[in-house]
C-alpha cells in the first residue's frame, strides 16, 4: 500500500463537511462557543438542583462541583470546556481558589502530573478572569 493518507485527517474532513452541510453556523463551531452559551448558574439554583434541597443530609453543591473537578482532572483534563465551566460554577457555589487548587493538586496523585498541570492552567485562567470560553 502506497496510500500515505492519514485516516484521522479523512475522518475530521468528513465531519467538517457534514457540519457545513447542516448549516453555515456549524462551519465556525468551536467547543468554546458552546461554553460561552452556558452561563454560570446562581449559587441558589445550583444548591437547589445539585445540593441539599432535595437531599438535606447529602453533599452540598460546592462539594459536588469539587468532586466533579477532581474527576475531570483525573480523566486527563481532556474536557477543557467542562473544567472551566466547573471551576466557574464551583466559585459561584462558594469554593475558594485555594480549595479549587487543592482539589486539582490532589487529583494529580491519581491522574498524573500532566493532567494536573493542564487542569491547573485551565483553572488559573478562569480564576484570573481570563476570557477564553467565559460567558
Amino acid at each position: 500500500m502506497t496510500d500515505s493518507r492519514n485516516p484521522f485527517e479523512d475522518l475530521m474532513k468528513m465531519g467538517q463537511d457534514w457540519a457545513k452541510a447542516m448549516g453555515p453556523m456549524m462551519e465556525a463551531f468551536t467547543p468554546q462557543s458552546i461554553e460561552a452559551m452556558w452561563p454560570t448558574m446562581p449559587k441558589e439554583v445550583m444548591e437547589t438542583f445539585w445540593g441539599k434541597t432535595l437531599n438535606p443530609e447529602g453533599l452540598d453543591a460546592k462539594t459536588k462541583l469539587l468532586l466533579t473537578l477532581q474527576g475531570l482532572t483525573i480523566l486527563g483534563a481532556q474536557a477543557e470546556a467542562q473544567i472551566r465551566l466547573t471551576v466557574r460554577h464551583a466559585r459561584e457555589a462558594g469554593a475558594t481558589d485555594q480549595e479549587i487548587t487543592e482539589t486539582i493538586a490532589l487529583a494529580g496523585m491519581f491522574g498524573g502530573v500532566p493532567a494536573m498541570t493542564k487542569a491547573m492552567n485551565l483553572a488559573r485562567d478562569v480564576m484570573s478572569g481570563g476570557t477564553e470560553g467565559s460567558a
